[in-house]
């Protein structure tokens, strides 16, 4: 089988508490016929292909030209998700996003003891605001509409 969810590639949820919102692939594991793992990484509890993800939980706000600055920073606040995430419950789109920060905060480790979850959550929260001031990969901060 092709391998076309790598990291980088923006995928929308199928499943779980986060169904439906937009998350970018951080990293992932690949599962052959054998049920041996690809890469040197992966564990035996968990025995199919499956990608850490991280996405937006709560999109910012409708900001205009109206709105003073603080209103404009509150409204412009991401909320964050980190989840490991099954391939058969995830839908790739067209799109990417370059995530060189990103990939550095959330590893194997992240997801073990909650601080540190939560400190990645932190890091991710902060780059996703950045890069939704610059403006740029405007579609991944949209609220999804189906």
């Amino acid at each position: 089988m092709v391998k076309f969810i790598k990291a980088g590639k923006v995928v929308v949820i199928l499943q779980g508490r986060y169904a439906g919102k937009k998350a970018v692939v951080v990293r992932s594991w690949n599962i052959d016929t054998k049920f041996k793992l690809d890469h040197d990484e992966g564990t035996k509890d968990r025995p199919y292909g499956y990608a850490v993800v991280a996405g937006v939980e709560r999109s910012p706000l409708k900001v205009t030209k109206a709105m003073g600055k603080k209103k404009t920073a509150k409204r412009s606040k991401v909320k964050p998700f980190v989840k490991i995430v099954n391939y058969n419950h995830m839908m790739p789109t067209r799109y990417g996003l370059e995530l060189e920060q990103i990939k550095g905060t959330v590893s194997a480790e992240t997801f073990k003891e909650p601080t540190q979850r939560e400190d990645s959550k932190k890091v991710i929260k902060k780059l996703f605001e950045e890069r939704y001031q610059t403006g740029k990969n405007k579609w991944f901060f949209s609220k999804l509409r189906f």
